[in-house]
């Protein structure tokens, strides 16, 4: 990715710590003496080299008082190169990174000064400077000297006043600074530049010493010229909408000469492989293999004609690389990328393959760079690797919202992607664990994403939302502790790269949000016989969840005994929406209320949507996951037309493209992106769609109380 993206995450950047020794302090007069720098690979010191040299000023003699702090004079620089002849070497050292320093912009006016007087152009980095960093999160600090904040942090100090000393405790310290800002909702170069604009009383100082400013953001890189164009049909269609249906499966006993007798007159290039007592349509991925062209001309070339008599259990492979049917193209030709491979299973909900894709299903969709992103998360190593392809995602929305997806396919594939992220998160927490001497799972499991991520109406403004349920195991027994950990490092893996935990405490790693099957049937049990208002909370998003690691059977399984047991159950549906109430956002003449200019529309109508949505749906049996799919499925079971429903379909896209519009926005200006829409930034015709958009939800009480309580 561009690491000088505003979007680029602190916790991985690529960044150059530099720091400079000088003939003095005021940078109108120094000149530089010594100059270093030390590389930042991923968030991690000591992976990337360093570069320092002294340099001999010319024509200035270094003063006697500066040297008896840096302790370089005149004849230890005698026979070092001039500035003119250094720096572009320094300057291909730092490339495109963004540029860290401690009062970097001290560092900034000495290096802009001995290029103007040595003729050398001059162009301005992007920018971190601990200093303010540092002020930002500890304000009641008693200095901010580096002595100071290596003290603070415990970051033992070497080589002090020395450049390459300097730089190397100034990238201690801002790594050290990392979790700080995180608690402050601090992630990315845009937000810790727009924090420290804010500090204008140092600023103003700084510049009237003569120093550049230390914050002042380059340009933001042009989204479409990163990810160029597309063509954005991977990101509209699902791999149901084009997999080969059936999967053609053999039992792993048949010849491999009958298996390319059937590839021959299916006109395929692989089959499936399958036990042979196995029924064709309930294999899992986890368990078949597979047999392509490719492996029965490599058995022929290694055995010959008898290669054709061999069983194909001997020369397939194992187990069958997979992709989820509802998911989008995009992950199938990623996935093919990342792991070398022309084929894969396509699977449903519980694993079994349904289908098969090819790299000849997929040679005329061609999606950039672009479609890399989820196969990064899905190869990310560690949370520096999450946290860095994670940071891709706003420009990704950018680029599909220009090339005129709707907020709806923007959401799904935000929703995809951190499903993907949880995902591997969950991988990571299982390796740290075994490597921890925690052991591997103790009974098979399943990670579910609950809300809006199982609805796939993610936005950028999101938080965790996730439980696990494993298959047995008592409250409290060696699974439930088990999971009580693994839970907390998916947490902290989520929190690290760039989802936050959740305020109201929906993650695994809580009690409530994990158990086994047979825990999570007693609980809905209880939900819907016996809750009350106050028991429910959070409870609604549980009829959202989907799985996105582990055996997803067990979360059907335990979907299915939800909807079934809360089918027809009116008492609990109302309580599901008992207090929700939509707030009056249009004035008497049809303005639009705002506050600060802008309007939460997540408050103002969105949230109530969505719960009348899922509560109908789970009153009717409608199994739909997303808001759309719900409303149409009411639709359809009440038997007739319902204006208001339809009102509300086009209400609910409406909320979630001017949403993720504003939040793409706000992402590129290190503002924290949230469901609050600059009503003066929308266009006339957004205007108005936003107003019957408020107009469609203000009945949303009446609607769903009739549609509840309809016989």
């Amino acid at each position: 990715m561009d690491t000088t993206s505003g979007a680029a995450p602190l916790l991985s950047l690529d960044a150059v710590v530099i720091d400079a020794e000088t003939t003095g302090l005021d940078p109108r007069k120094a000149r530089v003496i010594e100059l270093a720098g030390v590389r930042l690979s991923a968030g991690k010191l000591g992976d990337g080299g360093s570069f320092v040299q002294l340099l001999r000023p010319a024509d200035q003699p270094i003063p006697a008082e500066t040297t008896r702090i840096h302790g370089i004079d005149d004849a230890t620089v005698a026979e070092s190169p001039l500035f003119v002849e250094v720096w572009p070497r320094f300057e291909a050292f730092l490339g495109r990174a963004v540029v860290i320093g401690h009062m970097i912009g001290f560092d900034l006016a000495v290096l802009r000064r001995e290029c103007d007087l040595a003729g050398l152009p001059w162009s301005r980095p992007r920018t971190l400077d601990t200093r303010l960093l540092a002020e930002i999160v500890a304000p009641d600090l008693g200095g901010y000297q580096l002595e100071n904040l290596a003290a603070w942090l415990g970051i033992d100090v070497t080589g002090r006043h020395s450049a390459l000393g300097d730089a190397i405790t100034t990238a201690r310290i801002f790594l050290a600074l990392l979790p700080r800002l995180r608690e402050h909702g601090i992630r990315t170069v845009a937000q810790a530049e727009r924090v420290c604009r804010a500090l204008t009383a140092v600023l103003d100082d700084q510049v009237r010493m003569g120093w550049i400013e230390a914050v002042e953001a380059t340009a933001r890189s042009d989204a479409e010229q990163t990810l160029k164009r597309f063509d954005a049909y991977p990101y509209r269609h699902r791999n149901r909408d084009i997999m080969r249906y059936p999967a053609i499966f053999v039992g792993a006993d048949v010849s491999v000469g009958s298996a390319l007798a059937r590839m021959t007159s299916e006109r395929i290039s692989a089959v499936y492989v399958g036990a042979p007592d196995a029924a064709a349509d309930d294999v899992k991925a986890v368990e078949a293999g597979i047999v392509t062209e490719r492996d029965v001309l490599r058995a022929i070339a290694r055995f010959g004609a008898p290669a054709l008599e061999l069983p194909v259990h001997r020369i397939m492979s194992r187990p069958l690389a997979s992709i989820p049917d509802d998911a989008l193209v995009y992950r199938a030709i990623g996935r093919m990328n990342r792991l070398k491979t022309r084929h894969l299973g396509v699977v449903d909900e519980a694993g079994r393959v349904v289908g098969a894709l090819s790299a000849r299903d997929l040679l005329r969709l061609r999606a950039g760079e672009a479609i890399s992103l989820g196969d990064e998360i899905e190869d990310a190593a560690d949370t520096q690797a999450l946290a860095r392809a994670w940071a891709k995602l706003p420009r990704v929305a950018e680029v599909l919202l220009a090339e005129g997806l709707s907020g709806r396919q923007v959401a799904d594939v935000i929703s995809s992607e951190l499903c993907a992220l949880a995902r591997q998160a969950a991988v990571i927490a299982e390796r740290l664990m075994q490597e921890r001497g925690e052991g591997a799972p103790p009974t098979p499991y399943t990670l579910v994403v609950l809300g809006s991520a199982g609805r796939g109406e993610s936005l950028l403004a999101m938080d965790q939302d996730n439980a696990v349920i494993f298959e047995q195991g008592e409250p409290g027994g060696d699974e439930d502790r088990w999971f009580a950990t693994f839970g907390a490092h998916v947490a902290d893996i989520l929190h690290e790269a760039g989802v936050p935990y959740c305020k109201g405490g929906v993650m695994a790693k809580n009690a409530p949000w994990r158990g086994s099957v047979a825990t999570w049937r007693d609980r809905i049990e209880h939900w819907v016989w016996r809750a009350s208002p106050r028991d429910l909370l959070s409870v609604d998003i549980f009829f959202d969840l989907r799985a996105v690691h582990g055996d997803g059977s067990l979360a059907v399984s335990v979907r299915q005994a939800a909807f079934a047991a809360a089918e027809g159950q009116v008492a609990f549906a109302k309580l599901l929406v008992e207090g929700i109430s939509v707030p009056a956002s249009l004035k008497f003449f049809g303005g639009i209320r705002t506050e600060g200019g802008r309007i939460d529309l997540k408050a103002a109508g969105l949230f109530s949507l969505v719960a009348a949505a899922r509560a109908m749906a789970i009153r009717y049996h409608v199994m739909g996951r997303s808001t759309s799919q719900r409303l149409a499925g009411v639709k359809a079971v009440v038997g007739r037309g319902e204006t208001d429903l339809d009102a509300l379909d086009e209400a609910h896209g409406v909320f979630l493209e001017l949403i993720v519009s504003q939040q793409i926005a706000d992402v590129a200006q290190g503002t924290p992106p949230s469901n609050a829409v600059l009503v003066k930034r929308l266009s006339t015709r957004d205007r108005e769609r936003l107003r019957a958009a408020l107009q469609a939800v203000a009945v949303i009480d009446d609607l769903t109380r009739d549609l509840l309580f309809r016989d």
